[in-house]
């Protein structure tokens, strides 16, 4: 039986699909006229959804950060545990659910039962969490909580409690990354079973592309990407361009550090990436997608050929899709990780065969973009979000959010937080909720210092502008901005200066090198920094001159980069300098006036010293000292020779007195 069957006697094709293939979007007559027909395709999409079962199914996350994190051998304990155990019971791989910091998480469901998630199941924990489940006893060690049951088919566990309580997910509004660690990403019967693929078929059998670009358009949906463009006036400036051939292109490429949205969304629910394509390249009349994502994303790479495969053979891509005319062709083009194909000219000049730089604008690509034609570009939670908005509406996506920025924004949580992963908040979202609420706060009882939002082209946003709201105009107000969704929380122990010159030298090593102000001003910037940093023992001549100097013009060579730069990376590269400078200006003027690094993060800035009244004389760290900088006879306090320290900290973290100070 194939994907556009709607049952086992259906006779229907790819080129001559079933017309009620997707549920509640057609209402044409069913291929057979019996209830059997009905009931046959009801109990295949109820099993898809796992609402009845014949045996366990136990699923684990095997994206990136699950592997990682040693998902591999868990599943190989799993697949030994069954079979010593001659237990049935299924196997499925899923993608990242988002709480990157629980990996590996393996979810159980038993016949009857809803789904219940265990955390950090390494390979020795599999026999004993198995065995007590198969029992029917849930064990309180590494206990998530189990799904909410979708059908009243399945009766809860008592006394677990429901996933969606977790203070991780409580507070999120899940609706890109619905599928995401739920469904089987190598499953297309699973993400159909999903009311997968019904927007598609909506658009192509009941709406004009006009009517399409319109219904995006009223959503209020902007780029995911960044520039927080109207997705939908965007698609109305291509569909009106007069051409004989029109492109579509996906840019996957996030290169920001500390940025992994689109990598887990692809792989844990790659068919909504598809789907979303179609709707679009239906509606601005494109035939040719590409899809532009790093090679560095070997997984999500393999997730995506085999959806596109299974969609061209189930006819939801290709030629005459769905019967309705239309034709779509989706390709991979794999980019070598250069920042700058971020930039969409950049990106068109890479899938060409070019290097990759930006062009000046305009023509913009929606006119002059791909081979020099019509070309649309949007990121992977952008087109995510359309096949919502088709086959839901309209107001379903503006019904959330704030006046000017609408629906839900994903964001990959790292740093300095108990709970890093990937979340998605309804926009309007405190920052500080993500932090404290979602992320569960700094670690280690260390205070909050600052948030990165935005990558290297956003701004820090300290404690007193916390609570922010999560929108496109508000963020700016604070010298930062959404970006595609990097958010990197920060401590005391964190140097302000030292993530200034971090993303800095960043920027200038990414950096294409066409225009001067980029290519130059980044580099003075960098050098600026870095002499903030030394210490006076690395300066010799004139240097101490030149450091002022730079000082001076610090802020002034950022605007002025920000103002002549070529593309939007260039004009965004000083973000980080600006903001921390605005924010953080007392950081700045230790290190500049005092050459101290308040937070001792600065290695060239720090000075160690021993306490002569907790000092036992044991001789560790002068053991440990590379350069014979620790002076002292056994069993009488030592001291440090600051001319011969090298500040490599051995000495520090070989006390077990605490005798060592770091100022």
């Amino acid at each position: 039986m194939t994907n556009l069957q709607c049952c086992d006697k259906c006779t229907h094709s790819a080129q001559n699909p079933c017309p009620d293939f997707v549920p509640c979007v057609t209402q044409g007559p069913l291929c057979h006229e019996n209830k059997a027909c009905r009931e046959k395709r009801r109990q295949r999409t109820t099993a898809m959804r796992r609402e009845t079962l014949t045996k366990p199914v136990v699923s684990i996350g095997t994206g990136t950060c699950g592997l990682g994190a040693g998902a591999a051998k868990t599943m190989k304990a799993i697949r030994q545990y069954i079979r010593e155990s001659s237990v049935e019971a299924d196997v499925v791989e899923v993608g990242c659910i988002g709480l990157c910091t629980a990996e590996p998480l393996v979810d159980v469901q038993l016949p009857g039962r809803p789904r219940v998630a265990f955390a950090n199941i390494m390979d020795k924990d599999v026999p004993a969490m198995m065995d007590s489940v198969f029992s029917e006893t849930i064990p309180d060690k590494q206990l998530l909580g189990q799904f909410r049951p979708a059908s009243p088919n399945l009766t809860p566990w008592d006394n677990v409690p429901f996933l969606d309580e977790h203070p991780f997910f409580a507070p999120q509004t899940r609706w890109v990354l619905a599928n995401c660690g739920v469904i089987d990403p190598r499953s297309l019967d699973e993400y159909l079973a999903a009311d997968g693929y019904q927007a598609l078929a909506r658009a192509v059998r009941d709406m004009t592309p006009e009517e399409v670009c319109e219904s995006v358009s009223n959503s209020g949906l902007r780029g995911r990407g960044g520039g927080g463009f109207p997705t939908g006036k965007k698609w109305q400036f291509a569909l009106s361009a007069c051409a004989d051939q029109k492109y579509l292109v996906c840019n996957a490429d996030e290169g920001d550090p500390g940025a992994f949205m689109d990598r887990a969304e692809i792989e844990g629910d790659p068919h909504r990436l598809l789907e979303g394509m179609a709707v679009a390249a239906y509606a601005i009349g494109a035939t040719k997608a590409y899809i532009y994502i790093r090679a560095e994303y070997p997984l999500a790479i393999r997730q995506l050929q085999e959806a596109i495969r299974q969609a061209r053979d189930a006819g939801l891509l290709g030629y005459n899709i769905l019967d309705s005319g239309f034709n779509l062709d989706i390709a991979i083009k794999k980019g070598a990780g250069a920042f700058v194909c971020g930039e969409e000219t950049a990106l068109i000049h890479s899938i060409e065969g070019k290097r990759g730089m930006p062009r000046p604008r305009p023509p913009f690509p929606a006119v002059k973009g791909l081979f020099d034609k019509p070309t649309i570009i949007n990121n992977v939670e952008t087109l995510s979000n359309v096949p919502g908005i088709v086959s839901r509406g309209a107001d379903w996506l503006a019904g959330l959010g704030t006046e000017t920025s609408k629906g839900t924004k994903v964001f990959a949580v790292s740093g300095k937080v108990e709970r890093t992963g990937l979340v998605e908040v309804a926009m309007g979202t405190p920052v500080r909720k993500i932090v404290f609420d979602i992320a569960g706060g700094v670690p280690n009882e260390r205070a909050f210092k600052a948030v990165q939002i935005g990558g290297p082209s956003g701004g820090c946003i300290p404690t007193q502008h916390l609570d922010i709201e999560i929108d496109y105009e508000s963020l700016k107000t604070v010298g930062a901005m959404m970006g595609s969704g990097g958010l990197v929380v920060m401590d005391e122990d964190t140097c302000m200066v030292d993530v200034a010159k971090f993303f800095m030298d960043f920027i200038q090593r990414e950096s294409c090198g066409k225009c001067i102000p980029c290519r130059e001003g980044t580099r003075r910037m960098l050098e600026i920094l870095e002499r903030i940093t030394q210490s006076h023992k690395s300066e010799s001549g004139f240097d101490a001159l030149r450091r002022f100097k730079g000082v001076m013009y610090l802020q002034r060579l950022a605007e002025t980069i920000q103002d002549t730069s070529l593309c939007g990376l260039g004009q965004t590269a000083p973000n980080p300098v600006l903001s921390t400078l605005r924010w953080f200006r007392d950081e700045y003027e230790a290190h500049i006036y005092e050459r101290r690094c308040p937070a001792g993060a600065c290695k060239e800035l720090v000075t160690y010293r021993i306490d002569p009244e907790a000092c036992v004389g044991c001789t560790m760290c002068a053991k440990a000292c590379p350069v014979d900088a620790i002076m002292g006879a056994r069993k009488a306090p030592h001291y440090i020779v600051d001319e011969k320290c090298i500040k490599c900290g051995n000495c520090a973290d070989t006390c077990r007195f605490n005798a060592i100070i770091k100022e």
